[in-house]
């Protein structure tokens, strides 16, 4: 098995680093990511200038196949799967992502984006976070990985996507394995104005997570639970319920 590594937090993330270390036990593993963070960049390509890859070496891993990428991370995959590697890959994985991609955050993950480019390119994808900012441990989230992965690839089709959040806490507290849907996020007070030296107003984009789902079957709902959360996303937006609705609108040119 061949799988891509990726993600949003930058090549020298630990999460990123960790996770190399369990799937290079497991398959033929190659690293491509951004040289810098690109959180919550979304699905962003980069299309008026070019494109730069170099060459890394990680000291755990000296002879892992890695590259530096001054693009998304939709651009990592895209430049990794056309150009960069001597294969294609039979799996792409993003991620341990520093914090949680849960409910709505999906549509603004640069983690997720990621996982979503390789399924566009033909590969089924996992996107995995950590839900956890301030004081990540990734070991035990990177070994599950490393357990699902071939699970997965076994299973999937071209056009599967996981996008997966693990609690952070020790692993015998870890309440088991729940599959559900995605939850709804919301942010209170997401702006925070400021003034500059110059006497400039400013906004610095923060805010509050509140969680709007109650609902048992959500992905927020089992990460609270110390549940790792499995939800199998798409890129197909169509809203197939409105479709024969809106044919029947009064519309005309």
């Amino acid at each position: 098995m061949r799988i891509l590594l990726t993600n949003d937090d930058g090549i020298f993330a630990e999460g990123l680093q960790t996770l190399a270390q369990e799937i290079k036990k497991i398959a033929e593993t190659y690293v491509v990511a951004p040289d810098h963070e690109q959180s919550a960049t979304g699905h962003a390509i980069t299309m008026h200038r070019p494109l730069r890859a170099e060459k890394v070496k990680y000291r755990h891993s000296p002879e892992l196949p890695a590259w530096s990428v001054n693009g998304t991370p939709a651009d990592c995959v895209k430049l990794a799967v056309e150009a960069l590697l001597p294969h294609k890959p039979d799996l792409v994985i993003s991620g341990i992502n520093r914090g949680a991609n849960l409910g709505t955050d999906v549509l603004y993950s640069g983690t997720v984006s990621a996982a979503i480019e390789g399924v566009i390119l033909g590969i089924p994808a996992i996107a995995v976070s950590l839900a956890e900012y301030h004081n990540p441990e990734y070991e035990y989230a990177a070994a599950f990985i490393a357990k699902l992965a071939p699970v997965f690839a076994k299973q999937a089709k071209r056009e599967m996507i996981l996008n997966v959040n693990v609690p952070c806490c020790p692993a015998e507290e870890i309440r088991g394995v729940s599959v559900n849907r995605l939850g709804v996020r919301h942010y209170k007070n997401p702006f925070e104005k400021r003034t500059d030296p110059r006497g400039r107003t400013y906004y610095w984009l923060a805010g509050e997570i509140v969680d709007k789902s109650e609902d048992k079957d959500t992905d927020v709902v089992a990460v609270k639970k110390r549940k790792i959360s499995i939800t199998p996303i798409q890129i197909d937006l169509t809203n197939y319920a409105m479709l024969e609705d809106v044919k029947k609108w009064p519309i005309k040119l």
